[in-house]
Formats: C-alpha cells, sequence, structure tokens
C-alpha cells in the first residue's frame, strides 16, 4: 500500500496544470468521490468555476463490484470542452462507463480526462496524468 501525501499531491496537481491549462477546458468534471478533492483544486489553479461532480459506484471499499452505477449527471449542455478527472484509473471501467454516458447525453462534448494514477494494463490511458499506480493508493483525504 502506497500513502499519498498532501504534499505530493500539491506537487502533482501543479505539474499537470500546466498541460490542462493549453488544452483549456470550459469546465471540470470530477467523478465523485474519489476525484472531488483533485477536481477542487485544479479547477481552483485553473481558475475554472464551473466545477460539476457525476457519482459512480464501482467499489464497495477495496472490493470492485460487478456492475457501475453512474448517477446525478450534471448540465453540460452550454459546454463544448470538459475535464474529466478522477483520483485513479485502476481498470479503466470507471472512467470509461462515465465518458460513455456523457457523450450519449451530450454527443458533441469534447471529454479530456485527467488523473492523479493509472495503471498501464487499464482499458483507457488518461489524457493527463503523472503516477503510474503499482499498489493500492491510500489517499490523504481517505483518512483522517
Amino acid at each position: 500500500m502506497i500513502h499519498y501525501s498532501y504534499s505530493q499531491f500539491i506537487k502533482d496537481v501543479k505539474s499537470l496544470e500546466k498541460d490542462i491549462r493549453v488544452y483549456s477546458p470550459e469546465a471540470v468534471v470530477a467523478i465523485a468521490r474519489g476525484g472531488v478533492t483533485f477536481g477542487h483544486f485544479i479547477s481552483s489553479l485553473l481558475d475554472i468555476r464551473n466545477f460539476y461532480t457525476i457519482n459512480s459506484i464501482h467499489y464497495n471499499d477495496t472490493k470492485k463490484l460487478d456492475d457501475i452505477h453512474i448517477f446525478n449527471i450534471p448540465d453540460l449542455e452550454r459546454y463544448n470542452t470538459i475535464l474529466l478527472v478522477d483520483d485513479i484509473i485502476d481498470s479503466g471501467d470507471t472512467i470509461e462507463e462515465v465518458i460513455k454516458v456523457l457523450k450519449a447525453k451530450y454527443p458533441k462534448l469534447q471529454i479530456k480526462t485527467a488523473t492523479l494514477f493509472y495503471k498501464k494494463t487499464a482499458k483507457i490511458e488518461p489524457d493527463f496524468s503523472v503516477n503510474e499506480a503499482t499498489d493500492w493508493i491510500e489517499f490523504f483525504w481517505e483518512k483522517f
């Protein structure tokens, strides 16, 4: 298990900010709950006030569930470009399903993804990421 500290998080968000700024998304959408802290910080750094969340349930603690439940889909009708953020892409199932749901509802929407961690074995690689996940990550916001 890897402990992901607040200080490393700040370094990583600042590192990602430079590349994401070039993309210039109109809104940030965080996958709740894991992506909310990252989404808040990156939207603040980019000065993007259009910040939304979308919910997905694919894990119960550390156990992966058989299906993915996506709900609380935000109204993104007025946007052309968004940044979809999560803490980690593990298998890629969750982010792939969220993208599928968003594209079905908003076909013109350009979606780029950003994560703090991703596994090279995942179905999908994020557009922006800083760390490869090789073990279970214990994020500082999950332990108080």
